[in-house]
């Protein structure tokens, strides 16, 4: 009885520390901030933003749940036990023993969210997908991984929005642009960003010659105020025009479509998503933002590294991730060294594996 009482307290405090780590009151305080802001009388006037809303708040109150409903019943089992011994007791100890057992499993699962520990992994995220080098075979790829990322959101139960699509000219698309709406959507797209590669037999070349294509993801986190980024309208060039994706009448017969070039770090950000050419403006300057308050982030871990002696190159050939489907079929990653032969799987969306793997990479790294 006496090794049962110390596994139940050890279980205790280990959710205790993940609890903390987690900084579970700090979300219940958010939780209450969110459901104060419900109880508005204004609150529907912005429908979109209550929508957005009321996800957060019952996604983190779905999170919290878990971990109070844990803490209360391996409270309930330590009094159990407790009264047990002190009464001498002794038939309840093989079925707490089993209890005790079934509450370290539930622990180790929640635990998995130990690994989000990026200060953004619990926003949202803004997806694109560029087609690399390898002409119709690139932009082909490149569409197969957008059809594998919108698969793994959409089994997550994450909101999607396609903000732009440039379809390619024979097949595929040259590039795509989405917004992945819910709870650790950044968290666990993180580690997809980067060069992918893939080795097939091409459909498109009549002799059947094996080909590799290459595309590119980024992922940046959405940050609602890109935490104070600034821009000065100088350093804007704002193009309109006409959309060119699915919409309707009203998006393809207006210049809606806005483009966003930001002169001074050429990045360019375009969104056709909206039937208002001012409601595009908006989410493309705050894709902008996020993409500008990213890039001083990586600046500032650059010149750490630098610091520190561990500056590594980056290069658009030095790929993350291959997808070999002839002559043997193999999707490995070359970051954590996580491989399957199941690539159907793969490019249907089941990455969990490769996201886990990859977050316990780079905890310890």
């Amino acid at each position: 009885m006496e090794h049962l009482i110390k596994q139940i307290e050890e279980l205790r405090e280990r959710l205790l520390d993940n609890w903390r780590l987690l900084d579970i009151d700090g979300q219940k305080n958010e939780i209450s901030n969110l459901k104060a802001e419900m109880e508005r009388g204004d609150f529907w006037q912005d429908r979109e933003r209550a929508v957005e809303i009321s996800k957060r708040a019952e996604e983190l109150e779905r999170e919290v749940d878990r971990w109070e409903d844990l803490l209360k019943e391996i409270t309930d089992l330590e009094e159990l036990v407790a009264v047990a011994q002190k009464e001498e007791d002794y038939s309840f100890e093989e079925e707490s023993r089993r209890k005790s057992e079934d509450l370290k499993k539930q622990l180790e699962s929640l635990e998995f969210f130990i690994l989000f520990s990026g200060k953004y992994d619990k926003n949202n995220a803004i997806v694109s997908v560029h087609a690399g080098t390898g002409g119709v075979d690139a932009q082909d790829w490149a569409e197969m991984l957008e059809r594998m990322l919108l698969r793994f959101a959409e089994k997550k139960g994450w909101k999607l929005e396609i903000l732009e699509r440039t379809p390619g000219g024979e097949a595929g698309i040259k590039s795509v642009a989405f917004r992945v709406g819910g709870l650790w959507a950044y968290g666990y797209l993180k580690g997809e960003s980067g060069v992918h590669r893939l080795v097939r037999v091409s459909p498109f070349d009549a002799e059947q010659m094996r080909h590799t294509s290459f595309a590119l993801v980024e992922v940046i986190p959405e940050l609602p105020e890109a935490e104070g980024v600034e821009i000065k309208n100088e350093d804007l060039r704002i193009d309109v025009y006409r959309s060119s994706g699915p919409g309707g009448q009203g998006v393809n017969t207006t210049d809606s479509a806005v483009r966003i070039v930001h002169k001074p770090t050429n990045i360019t950000v375009t969104c056709q998503s909206e039937r208002s050419q001012h409601q595009n403006k908006e989410k493309a300057l705050r894709i902008l933002k996020s993409k500008l308050f990213k890039l001083q982030e990586e600046e500032r871990e650059k010149e750490e590294r630098k610091i520190r002696g561990e500056a590594q190159k980056a290069e658009w050939g030095k790929q993350i991730r291959s997808y070999v489907m002839q002559p043997y079929q193999l999707v490995k990653d070359h970051r954590t060294e996580h491989e399957t032969s199941d690539i159907r799987a793969v490019l249907d969306g089941e990455l969990d594996a490769f996201e886990e793997s990859y977050l316990r990479w780079s905890r310890a790294n």
